[in-house]
Parts: structure tokens; sequence; C-alpha cells
């Protein structure tokens, strides 16, 4: 299997969440074993020897290729939730969806301060939920190692939201 056979397991659902929106449904691509090892492989080799110790993903997809690539570059793993999913104390950002507004919450000692992260999601779109999580990063004094995503929407041009850390994107495909 190769990088081009993952865009084939990518299907499009139009008018997916509201009507003129065209979804990029991957829910093929992570049945798929041999599709899913290798997205996780080709999301987490840029990071190999880089230093990271947690990767950060919010729920939910950013849960699934979170805990992957934390196991393949050998890191713990930092979940990033919806408000009041996490039991202790949390930092929390509100942000900007293509589709309205949302919170992310993240425990106050989840990551220490300086610790190197990758910060892990499955599509950058606009860029809001990335944005918020570079936001919590910071709040916590993490060192943004990097950010990977398997989707990158680029017509939607996310990374500009994401400031100077827009060069630390890498994205496995992009529409």
């Amino acid at each position: 299997m190769h990088q081009t056979d993952l865009a084939a397991l990518v299907r499009d659902i139009p008018d997916f969440p509201k009507p003129g929106v065209t979804f990029k449904d991957m829910t093929p691509l992570l049945a798929d074993p041999a599709a899913l090892a290798l997205a996780v492989e080709l999301m987490a080799n840029p990071y190999r020897g880089r230093g990271i110790e947690l990767v950060v993903g919010a729920e939910s997809r950013g849960f699934i290729f979170g805990t992957a690539i934390a196991q393949a570059l050998s890191a713990g793993f930092v979940p990033v939730r919806k408000p009041g999913k996490l039991p202790g104390e949390t930092l929390g950002m509100d942000y900007n969806l293509e589709y309205g507004t949302d919170r992310l919450e993240i425990h106050t000692d989840a990551v220490k301060p300086n610790q190197r992260v990758l910060l892990v999601d499955d599509v950058l779109a606009t860029g809001g939920t990335m944005r918020a999580k570079c936001d919590l990063a910071k709040m916590i004094r993490a060192e943004v190692a990097g950010i990977a995503v398997l989707i990158e929407l680029t017509f939607l041009d996310g990374r500009t939201r994401l400031g100077d850390l827009a060069d630390r994107v890498h994205a496995v495909l992009q529409y």
C-alpha cells in the first residue's frame, strides 16, 4: 500500500453536515488495517528522533490517531476534551468551527513546562480546532514541536490561523 492508496479510501459525502459542504469521510481508511497502519506511520515519521515527549490529541479522531502516533514515537498521550469531560483542574479555550463555536479543555498538569509536544488531529480545515490546541499548549507552556494531520483542506487556508506554527504542519493528504 502507498500514500496514494490512502486517498482512494477517503470518500466524499456531499451536503454533510449541511447543504453545500462536502465532508471527507475517512471511516473506510480507518476500517482498513493496512491503510490505518500506513496513515499512522506517515503522520509519525517526520517526528521520529525529534524528542517528542507527548502527543496531544482532541476528541474524537484526534484520540484515534494521537494514541497510535504516541505509541509509534514512544511518547505519552494527552487528551484534549470537550467541556466537563476531564476530572481534574482544567484550562479551556473557546474557538470557532466551520459550523459554529465550541470549547476544548486540557488538564492543567498534563504537560510540564517546555515539554516537547506533537499536536495531532484528523483534519486541518479552517484551523479553529488546531488554533485552540496551539493556544492551550502555549497556556501550559509546552513547546509545540510539530502538528500532524491526516488531511488538510488547503482551500480553507487553516494554516494561516496557526500563525508562527503554520510551518510546523505536516499533512499526509491535501485537498
